[in-house]
């Protein structure tokens, strides 16, 4: 396709955008795209505002084929059967890079030295080992995720397919590509997205915002994926002067793994503060547990138990419990009630009733 022809499409923003839609789906996957998708450099840079789109398609297809199989298999074989799938539609284009970063960055002490040993086609000692490190954990964390969270654990798959992508779309925007030579495999791709792209491109993350409400304390790994971006794009920066289609894979597959792990850390430290060895208890019982249907009754249900009407009194009346008059008559009460004089005994009796 020729330039003249590519601008004469412009003035149809409609057909356009499904035309960059397209190139993305043929450029990051292996799903056949229409013969009129066409190609360019310009559209496949372009495209780049859809590759969290793209995190929708191949996350989506993941979670269907984990949630159909676990219905008649093991989840830990489920899991293992849904990884296999979503590398096919993908050629493992990202596992790819994964692997060629594990080789360069492992094996090279100088920046030519590591863009020499990404170029090469072999694979060695670093990618093979960090390839098993990756799906041993990418396995462990997904099943572990089901096995607490079965609904909301496939939402979870995709939600890590869609924020590592928006991820790496900001490595493109704000730093330098590493080598200009035309041997990088991805050398037409992330050289450039404008600000309007990347507001379109986390425009895909806007579909998750109901759970808001359902999980809202998963939304803490869109900074931590933020932060991860930060520091891979400076390793990045310092190994080899800036990105490289490589280096994009590699973010992707680390933060995707890195999300995951996030929302079971925030499920498991939930059920510890609900006092549950149950982990699918989350922050959503906190009304129920508290006796109230909404989270506004919470806070007037808890002054309740403590006979108050307002914090003050509620602090009041806490102390009073203790028996005791004053911040000071609380702390002796508290080491009393535990057998103790002192802090350090306070802590041996808690020890020695626990064990």
């Amino acid at each position: 396709m020729t330039e003249s022809n590519l601008e004469s499409e412009k003035p149809n923003p409609v057909f356009f955008e499904i035309k960059l839609f397209f190139t993305a789906l043929m450029f990051y996957t292996r799903i056949p795209c229409p013969k009129w998708t066409g190609y360019s450099d310009e559209q496949l840079n372009k495209s780049t505002r859809y590759f969290p789109a793209i995190g929708w398609v191949v996350g989506g297809f993941l979670a269907l084929i984990v949630g159909l199989a676990s219905l008649v298999l093991p989840v830990p074989l489920a899991v293992g059967c849904g990884l296999a799938c979503s590398v096919l539609i993908t050629g493992a284009f990202h596992e790819d890079g994964f692997a060629d970063v594990c080789d360069g960055f492992g094996g090279g002490m100088t920046a030519e030295r590591t863009l020499e040993i990404m170029k090469d086609s072999r694979v060695g000692a670093f990618a093979v080992i960090g390839l098993i490190l990756l799906f041993g954990i990418k396995i462990a964390t997904m099943t572990a995720l089901l096995t607490v969270e079965p609904w909301y654990g496939l939402v979870g798959l995709v939600f890590a397919h869609v924020l590592s992508r928006c991820s790496v779309v900001t490595i493109i925007f704000t730093d330098e590509y590493a080598r200009a030579d035309l041997t990088s495999k991805v050398k037409p791709i992330g050289n450039h997205i404008s600000v309007g792209g990347l507001i379109v491109s986390f425009c895909w993350l806007l579909p998750f915002i109901p759970l808001l409400w359902a999980q809202p304390w998963w939304f803490v790994a869109v900074p931590v994926a933020l932060f991860l971006r930060l520091i891979l794009g400076r390793w990045f920066k310092k190994r080899l002067g800036g990105y490289t289609g490589d280096c994009l894979g590699a973010a992707q597959q680390i933060i995707e793994v890195c999300t995951m792990i996030t929302i079971l850390i925030v499920i498991g430290s939930l059920a510890v503060l609900n006092g549950s060895t149950n982990p699918t208890i989350t922050i959503g019982s906190l009304p129920a547990l508290c006796g109230s249907a909404s989270l506004s009754t919470v806070v007037d249900n808890l002054m309740a138990l403590t006979g108050g009407t307002s914090p003050s009194t509620v602090i009041g009346n806490l102390v009073a419990l203790t028996g005791g008059t004053s911040f000071s008559a609380v702390v002796g009460n508290l080491a009393t009630l535990c057998g103790g004089t002192s802090p350090s005994t306070v802590i041996g009796s808690i020890l020695q009733g626990l064990l």
